[in-house]
C-alpha cells in the first residue's frame, strides 16, 4: 500500500522531537551549562569529557534496545517509556546545580533516548516498501531539520531553562503522534542469541560500508558542531550582519547559525529523497559529501559572522541532501526482517561513536589553542572537511544499492 505525506510525517514525528531536543542540548544547553558550572580554562575539556562519557554509554544502548524489541516482537513500549524518561531528564538537566548533577542528567538523557529510538529506528524498514524508502527518508530528514529550525529559533529567543521545557513537551507530543502507527506486535520475532545477533551484520560487506560512510560523515559533523560555540567566542568575537550587532552572546549566535543550516537542509531534504528513489542513492551522497567537505576551509578563511551566516545556509543544503538519503541507503542493504531493530540499532552507533571521538578532541583543542591562537580550530575544521569527503565516496563499492 502506498502512503501519503501525512502518514510519512506522523511516522517520523518523534524524529522531529528528537532532533529538536539534541539540537538544543548539544549546541546550546550543554555547552552553556558547562561554561556556567566550570572554570573558563577547563570548559572545553569538561564539555568534551561529558560528551565522550555519555556517548560511550550510548554505544550499547541502541543495539541492545533494538535486540530486545526484536526478541519481544514489540516496538510500542520502548517508545512510550523512553519518551517519558527523556522528558524527565531534560528538566533535570536544565536545573542542574553542579557539574556532577549535569553529568548524571545527561547520562540519563542518553539512556532514555536509546530506549525509545533503538526500536523506533526500525519503523522505516518494518513498514515502508523499498520503492518509497527514499521518500520516507526524505520526510524524516525534513522533520529532523525542521526540528533543528525550531530549536534554533527557541535557542535564540528563550533563556536556557524554558528551552529544556519546550524540548520535553515536544518529545511527548512527537511520541503521541508516532505511537498509533506502530503495530502492537510484529509478525515475527527474532530467535538469535544476543552475541550472534550483534555479530551478524558485521559479516555483511555492504552493511559495513554503509556504517563507515555514515560514521565518517557524522564525525566531520560533530567535530564542527561540538566546539562551534567556542570558535565563535574565541575567533569571530562580534556577531554582526548588515552593520548591526545581532547578539552579544555566543550561544545565541551559534543557535542562529544552526537555524540557517536547518533551513537549508529542510529545503533540500524531501526533493533529494524522492530523487534518490529515481536516480539511486549514491549520486546524491557524492554530491552532499563533496559540498560539505569543500565548504569547511571557508569557515577558517572567512571568520566573519555575516559571511558565516551565508555559508551556514549553503552547508545546510548539502547536509539536507545527505540526511534525505542515508536512512534509505541502509534500509536497502538490510537482509534479515527479523532483526531490523537490532541492525538499525547497531547502525545508529555510527552517530554515537563519532560523538565519543569529537568529545575526546576537547583537550587537544585546548592544548593546540594554547600553543598558538586558533591552531586548534584550524586542525578541527580541516579534519572535518576531510571526513566529509572520505565518507561520501566510500559508498562506491556498495553492491545492494545504486
Amino acid at each position: 500500500m502506498r502512503h501519503g505525506p501525512g502518514w510519512f510525517l506522523r511516522l517520523s514525528a518523534y524524529w522531529f522531537a528528537t532532533s529538536f531536543k539534541w539540537f538544543l542540548v548539544l549546541l546550546v544547553l550543554l555547552p552553556a551549562k558547562v561554561a556556567e558550572l566550570s572554570p573558563p580554562e577547563e570548559k572545553a575539556s569538561r564539555l568534551g569529557f561529558l560528551f565522550a562519557l555519555g556517548a560511550v554509554m550510548a554505544i550499547l544502548g541502541p543495539p541492545l534496545m533494538g535486540y530486545l524489541s526484536d526478541r519481544l516482537g514489540k516496538r510500542q513500549p520502548f517508545l512510550l517509556w523512553g519518551s517519558l524518561l527523556t522528558a524527565f531528564a531534560l528538566v533535570l538537566l536544565a536545573h542542574a546545580p553542579s557539574y556532577g548533577v549535569l553529568l548524571l542528567s545527561y547520562l540519563l538523557l542518553q539512556v532514555a533516548d536509546d530506549l525509545a529510538t533503538g526500536p523506533y529506528s526500525a519503523l522505516i524498514p518494518d513498514l515502508v516498501a523499498k520503492g518509497e524508502r527514499g521518500q520516507a527518508s526524505g520526510y524524516m530528514g525534513a522533520l529532523q531539520v525542521l526540528g533543528q529550525v525550531l530549536g534554533g529559533a527557541v535557542g535564540f529567543l528563550l533563556p536556557l531553562a524554558p528551552q529544556a521545557y519546550a524540548a520535553a513537551l515536544l518529545n511527548l507530543l512527537g511520541a503521541g503522534l508516532s505511537l498509533p502507527l506502530v503495530p502492537e506486535a510484529l509478525p515475527h520475532r527474532s530467535r538469535r542469541p544476543f552475541l550472534e545477533a550483534m555479530a551478524a551484520p558485521w559479516r555483511d560487506r555492504d552493511f559495513l560500508l554503509v556504517y563507515l560512510t555514515r560514521f565518517l560523515v557524522m564525525l566531520g559533523f560533530y567535530l564542527a558542531q561540538t566546539y562551534l560555540q567556542y570558535y565563535l567566542a574565541d575567533a569571530v568575537r562580534t556577531f554582526q550582519a548588515l552593520g548591526r550587532t545581532l547578539t552579544e552572546e555566543p550561544f545565541q549566535a551559534v543557535a542562529l547559525l544552526g537555524l540557517l543550516i536547518s533551513v537549508g537542509a529542510g529545503l533540500a531534504s524531501v526533493p533529494a529523497g524522492r530523487a534518490s528513489d529515481r536516480l539511486g542513492r549514491k549520486r546524491l551522497i557524492y554530491l552532499s559529501g563533496a559540498g560539505l567537505g569543500l565548504l569547511m576551509p571557508f569557515i577558517l578563511l572567512l571568520p566573519r559572522y555575516d559571511l558565516l551566516l551565508a555559508l551556514s545556509l549553503l552547508f545546510g543544503l548539502f547536509y539536507g541532501i545527505y540526511l534525505a538519503v542515508d536512512w534509505a541507503l541502509v534500509t536497502d542493504v538490510l537482509q534479515d526482517p527479523k532483526a531490523h531493530a537490532t541492525d538499525m540499532g547497531l547502525w545508529q552507533t555510527s552517530i554515537v561513536v563519532p560523538q565519543v571521538l569529537a568529545g575526546a578532541f576537547g583537550r587537544p583543542l585546548d592544548l593546540l589553542n594554547t600553543r598558538e591562537e586558533g591552531l586548534g580550530y584550524l586542525v578541527l575544521f580541516l579534519l572535518a572537511g576531510g571526513f566529509f569527503l572520505l565518507g561520501a565516496f566510500l559508498v562506491a563499492p556498495i553492491r545492494r544499492a545504486r
